[in-house]
């Protein structure tokens, strides 16, 4: 359990946690020029409702396996690591 503070808020405590993220879910019905890009903003979006930040930074071989079949043939399933870092 997460300790809390007197306001109730949850203390946010560096992390490290892996996940699946099942991108076809994500990309259904979205238009073929904007999946990939679509696909980032998502990752960004899962990434920041996991770890409970903004602070959102996307490494460069999850960016070229998102890109690596093109703009439009997205692979199904992602499996990322994601680490919540302690603010300095």
């Amino acid at each position: 359990m997460a300790k809390t503070t007197k306001t109730g808020k949850k203390t946010v405590e560096p992390v490290v946690r892996d996940a699946t993220i099942h991108m076809h879910k994500y990309i259904h019905k979205i238009q073929f020029k904007r999946r990939a890009p679509r696909a980032i903003r998502e990752i960004r979006k899962f990434a920041a409702k996991a770890m409970l930040t903004k602070d959102i930074r996307i490494d460069t071989t999850l960016n070229r396996y998102i890109w690596s079949n093109g703009i439009r043939n997205l692979p199904r399933r992602i499996r990322v690591r994601m680490s919540r870092k302690r603010n300095e």
